[in-house]
């Protein structure tokens, strides 16, 4: 927009009236128009109206509302200010003329605690005030703006000069101001996109430029002026105040064309006061859509051409979505845009199609749209059509057996994946009849025969299509292919697939996808989340009692608790870290790279600690087949430094081999390793070993045990020890880890899935009941130092 001043011809008597209405505040102010000085604005700004320098009259206005300065009192700390200015006195009439009121400014609970010099007030033709605004006595304070209804004086009357029905119809003054400042075509910012097809136009509307009266401008403007890529101009001139309300075509400059794109016309009126009210209806981007349409069909265009206008159509298809909650915007208007830009981008790319004796190819890439375009000749000399490639896909088609079937011998194919077209076009849009999870798996290509008499199929097109999210291996996948406003699978097929990508095929040609279904997730069980938490803390405080008991208490030299002192700190870190994983896990996904991390660290301390649960079931065994009296060199072979060695060396060396081959693999939604490409196995197949071989040597034990067992004496003393023994050994097919074979069966079992979570988060619990609480050295130990 312009800040060109009102300059047309007029007779002698609007002149002159011009002239006289220029010396009337009412039509000569400056707008003061900032959002903190509105009544309801809470936040504290410090805005101080003593270091402003005034200068004449002003009108206020709220966010494009006329308003007025309060005259009641208004709260401390309002209107961005620390004292608050309003008018006592209340506002005078049109027929008052000016008058001069005093100013209060509120402090320490007393509405005129402060009072700041005197201002004048005129109100005016319109319903509106002007004031004749001055620097405040007080430190810091300004001037309040109400947007609401004013209660004047008795002595008011209703205002004669304009009547209450003139001013409901007169645009003159009946509008919105118009006032951001990115619209003067003195502003260029090359790299801001401000657009205005988003903005839903209603009325009537006055141009402001940083509190001064502008003007849509009448003459040409340079592209990328005023924030936006096309500036619009009027042709025809603006209207005098004779003239009334006028029609004017506009404009917009675009290639080193002043009028290359042409909008609706809108209507401009001229206002006693040299100002204008513009009817802004125009829908941009619908237009820049029919232009478009309206390009020939043998037209072709440059490729400079064509990526400069699809970038602005998508621009402009993103801003209308943002400019809507996602909530708000109906699946049919979705489905009308998404294929409107179907639409206008098949046709643009049909016109990179130019004649070919043999062959040609253009590509292009775009943030939101890449395309190829593929072209054959009567003298064409391959054999076969090179993969046509994007990014994220790519098709295979037999342009040459088309081609021979045409009349000339000739052919193209054009080729586009969208990458943000699922935001219209939506995985919703695919209408099954069971209730599952639709997700998009792939960008959303199109491939049509451009510019070819005979488009029929020698032969079905394949497609290979990049899966842009994580596989779900109990998801099904379809191809789909885009019908008018759904998703159907007619006529395509999944050829091959695998967790990275899928291969579909197609008998004809439009516009495909790739969608995977899932089974809904059961909704979240309140009760269970809370018992995993309290047992999860409950055994992160008993695996810290065992850390402390181990380390507190005095142990024969016989005694080895390496195992059982690694098992605690590992399982407790491990425990640990998941917990506040999952409490922050909003946080942290943010993130990709901190939660691959995480997920890496905490199978590093797991698989510890299944290891050392291995070990200490190996120790276990040893010492129930009575071998404690082992060689010098068995003791050195199982020294604890060799032991921690391996503890902690095995689950290092699987953590490293899996990082290496795969390290996209870590870094879930969760958190956790990803499922899909098998690499969770990187996890499970040490596990289910190590598990495998505790459940033989805890059997074995068992058998052991049972066997000794039934060579006591049935004295009641020793039946006592029996039954703590047998405890014993039943704790640990806990502390081995046992229990743990329980995660595979817990799928369609509410119980088995309780007992799981109950077990797996309690073996600190059972490590500190079985080497701690019934352990007779700790208890010798601990009556020795309470009866010294």
């Amino acid at each position: 927009m312009s800040q060109t001043l009102y300059g047309s011809r007029k007779s002698n008597v609007t002149a002159n009236k011009e002239r006289a209405n220029l010396s009337d505040p009412c039509y000569n102010y400056t707008v003061l128009d900032d959002p903190w000085r509105s009544i309801n604005y809470t936040d504290v700004q410090y805005k101080c109206d003593t270091s402003f320098m005034w200068s004449g009259w002003y009108r206020l206005f709220i966010n494009g509302t006329s308003a007025h300065i309060p005259q009641t009192c208004i709260a401390k700390w309002y209107c961005g200010t620390t004292a608050t200015l309003w008018i006592p006195d209340g506002h005078p009439t049109v027929e008052d003329g000016v008058v001069t009121r005093d100013v209060c400014g509120h402090w320490d609970n007393y509405c005129c605690f402060f009072g700041s010099f005197p201002i004048r007030v005129k109100a005016c033709p319109g319903n509106y005030y002007v004031y004749e605004l001055v620097s405040p006595a007080v430190f810091c304070s300004g001037y309040c703006a109400d947007t609401g209804s004013i209660n004047t004086s008795s002595k008011s009357v209703t205002p004669v000069t304009i009547s209450t029905v003139n001013l409901s119809v007169d645009p003159c003054y009946n509008y919105t101001v118009l006032d951001d400042p990115w619209r003067a075509n003195i502003s260029q910012y090359p790299n801001s996109h401000m657009c205005d097809y988003s903005v839903t136009w209603s009325g009537w509307y006055r141009l402001f430029i940083n509190g001064q009266r502008a003007q849509i401008p009448d003459t040409c403007v340079e592209k990328y002026s005023c924030g936006t890529d096309i500036p619009l101009w009027i042709r025809g001139g603006h209207p005098t105040v004779n003239d009334g309300v006028v029609t004017r075509d506009v404009c917009g400059h675009w290639k080193n064309y002043c009028c290359y794109i042409g909008s609706f016309p809108i209507k401009v009126k001229a206002c006693p006061g040299n100002y204008y009210v513009y009817e802004l209806s125009q829908n941009c981007f619908q237009n820049l859509i029919e232009q478009i349409e309206n390009i020939s069909a043998s037209q072709v265009l440059s490729v400079t051409t064509v990526t400069n206008i699809l970038t602005m159509a998508f621009n402009a298809s993103e801003k209308i979505l943002e400019s809507s909650s996602s909530s708000s915007v109906s699946p049919a208007k979705l489905a009308s845009q998404g294929n409107s830009m179907l639409k206008t981008s098949e046709k643009l790319i049909s016109t990179l199609v130019k004649p070919t004796d043999t062959s040609d190819n253009i590509s292009f890439t775009l943030a939101a749209v890449e395309g190829q375009v593929f072209m054959v000749g009567p003298q064409v000399t391959l054999d076969k059509i090179p993969r046509l490639d994007t990014t994220k896909s790519s098709v295979d088609i037999d342009l040459i057996g088309i081609a021979n079937n045409s009349e000339t011998r000739s052919a193209a194919v054009a080729f586009m994946s969208y990458n943000t077209m699922e935001n219209l076009l939506k995985p919703d849009f695919f209408n099954t009849s069971n209730d599952t999870i639709k997700t998009m798996m792939s960008t959303v290509i199109s491939a049509t025969l451009p510019k070819t008499t005979n488009t029929k199929l020698t032969k079905p097109v394949n497609f290979t299509l990049k899966h842009i999210r994580e596989f779900d291996p109990s998801g099904s996948l379809s191809c789909v292919y885009w019908n008018i406003s759904e998703w159907i699978v007619d006529g395509c097929s999944v050829l091959e697939t695998n967790s990275s990508y899928t291969v579909c095929s197609c008998v004809h040609l439009s516009t495909f996808a790739l969608i995977m279904q899932t089974s809904r997730p059961p909704e979240n069980d309140s009760l269970l989340e809370m018992l995993n938490l309290v047992c999860v803390i409950v055994g992160l405080v008993f695996f810290s009692l065992a850390l402390l008991t181990f380390a507190l208490c005095q142990w024969s030299p016989g005694v080895n608790n390496v195992a059982r002192i690694n098992i605690c700190i590992s399982l407790l870190l491990a425990h640990l870290l998941f917990l506040l994983t999952q409490q922050f896990l909003r946080l942290i996904r943010r993130h990709q790279v901190l939660c691959a991390v995480i997920s890496g660290v905490l199978q590093f301390l797991f698989l510890s600690g299944f290891v050392w649960m291995f070990i200490e079931a190996v120790l276990l065994f040893i010492c129930v087949k009575n071998l404690s009296q082992i060689s010098s060199k068995k003791r050195e072979v199982l020294s604890s430094g060799f032991l921690c060695v391996i503890g902690y060396t095995v689950a290092l060396v699987v953590v490293a081999v899996s990082v290496g081959l795969l390290p996209e693999g870590y870094g879930s939604k969760h958190c956790w390793i990803k499922m899909d490409k098998g690499f969770i196995w990187s996890f499970l197949g040490p596990v289910c070993v190590i598990l495998a071989l505790n459940m033989i040597l805890f059997i074995n034990i068992f058998i052991n045990l049972n066997s000794t067992l039934k060579n006591l004496n049935a004295e009641v003393s020793q039946m006592k020890q029996t039954k703590i023994m047998v405890f014993k050994t039943l704790a640990q097919f806990v502390v081995l880890g046992c229990s743990w074979i329980l995660g595979f069966f817990t799928n369609d079992s509410k119980v088995l899935e309780i007992l799981f979570l109950i077990l797996n988060s309690q073996q600190g619990t059972f490590i500190f009941l079985v080497y701690c609480v019934l352990n007779n050295e700790v208890r010798h130990h601990s009556i020795y130092h309470h009866n010294p």
